[in-house]
């Protein structure tokens, strides 16, 4: 798909307010790699080709496996994602797919494998992911130029 405008260019104002939310995240306490896996769940509900090349190169350069990656999809019957990935993983679904409340179960399971700042944390993780896909949906950048660790670099002004 051709890019309609650079958005990292004429809406700088804009997205400095998503920069700001990755800063925040960067202090997590939550791991960066599970932030990237869900991340990268996240984009692959929303078809976010840009966001799928970034996180994919970011959690292999990371030590991510191949495996995990291609089976990430259909992680609920997987046997090689830990109980608070799948924790995590839920918890990003159930607050990209939008189909009501966040079940209780749901709620449960993640209460019962992180604290209430990393539950926060998670929230918000999933908020930017979904805010960024939506940006890279609506003006979409060339897919396949990232290389790892590019947008740490990023800065606000």
């Amino acid at each position: 798909m051709e890019q309609r405008l650079n958005v990292h260019v004429k809406g700088q104002p804009a997205m400095r307010a998503l920069y700001g939310m990755a800063s925040y995240l960067e202090n997590s306490k939550v791991d960066r790699s599970l932030l990237n896996l869900i991340q990268y769940r996240v984009s692959q509900l929303n078809g976010c080709a840009f966001c799928l090349d970034m996180h994919s190169k970011d959690l292999r350069a990371e030590g991510e496996t191949e495996q995990r990656l291609f089976v990430l999809d259909a992680w609920r019957d997987a046997p090689f994602y830990t109980e608070r990935e799948r924790a995590a993983l839920a918890w990003a679904e159930a607050l990209t797919k939008l189909n009501g409340g966040v079940p209780d179960e749901v709620y449960r399971e993640a209460s019962l494998q992180f604290s209430e700042e990393e539950l926060i944390d998670l929230t918000f993780s999933v908020i930017a992911i979904n805010s960024y896909n939506r940006v890279n949906i609506a003006f979409p950048a060339k897919v396949g130029t990232y290389q790892p660790g590019a947008f740490k670099k990023q800065t606000i002004s």
